[in-house]
């Protein structure tokens, strides 16, 4: 991950905190092409969900396909991102396709989706004054594990932790809670 980036993520947070910028529009998805290009991955393949803590559901805030889908319910059982809300912590699973998940959000396809199945992937939690706000995660999509491209290691999670600091603020900012 390019330190420019987080610094820049940094630079946005820090900017919306010390002037209160209330109304202001955050490029969160310009950011998640940048992610995804740091990461060797598709922009579709960053998903970045913000949390209601109110409706205890997470929410689509990129890709902008997926922002009308739907959401995920925080007591959801086979969400990825919603155990990663409920336990604080990252994880990696570079067999995703083999294991029991809501399919309903890959299926999308749209004019910045691709619609295939996620192969891999990365699901963090983000983080703002200690408490999860939103969840970032990275994928890598294809018909097969082999075609998706190389397994995520540990280092690709610490990449995603390192951008995810940053985040929480801008992300707490646009869920407006």
């Amino acid at each position: 991950m390019s330190t420019s980036l987080v610094s820049e993520l940094e630079r946005l947070a820090e900017a919306l905190e010390g002037e209160h910028l209330a109304g202001t529009e955050i490029p969160l998805a310009a950011m998640a092409e940048k992610i995804a290009k740091s990461l060797g991955v598709k922009p579709d393949e960053v998903a970045i969900l913000g949390v209601s803590t109110r409706w205890r559901h997470l929410h689509f805030l990129v890709p902008q396909a997926l922002k009308n889908v739907g959401f995920i319910p925080l007591t959801s059982t086979s969400a990825l991102a919603a155990r990663t809300v409920r336990d604080n912590r990252p994880e990696i699973n570079n067999n995703f396709s083999a294991v029991r998940h809501a399919t309903v959000f890959e299926g999308v396809k749209a004019a910045t989706t691709t619609g295939e199945s996620i192969q891999k992937i990365i699901s963090a939690p983000i983080l703002c004054e200690g408490k999860v706000v939103g969840v970032m995660q990275v994928s890598r999509k294809g018909l097969t594990p082999a075609e998706a491209g190389p397994d995520f290691a540990a280092e690709d999670v610490g990449k995603v932790l390192a951008v995810c600091r940053p985040l929480g603020k801008l992300v707490r900012h646009l869920a407006g809670e």
